[in-house]
């Protein structure tokens, strides 16, 4: 089975990285970008076929190892 796991900052959590890749866009003609925020997407391919399993382990995988759980949110999909 395969799921994904996406962090991202939380709101009001200032993103330089994602400062930088605005201007760098802006500077390289792409018009119409507001702003960005950057993240993590994390593929990964279990073995299994119990989805209720699966989320919970990828859940307490993204508590501890994935995100900051402090500074960012995360979202597991199992796809």
């Amino acid at each position: 089975m395969k799921a994904r796991v996406t962090v991202t900052l939380k709101t009001g959590i200032l993103d330089p990285q994602g400062k930088a890749i605005e201007g760098a866009l802006k500077s390289l003609g792409v018009d119409g970008v507001a702003s960005v925020r950057q993240g993590k997407v994390f593929d990964i391919e279990l073995a299994g076929a119990d989805k209720a399993r699966a989320e919970a382990a990828l859940k307490d995988a993204a508590d501890k190892l994935l995100a900051n759980t402090v500074i960012e949110n995360y979202r597991v999909e199992i796809v």
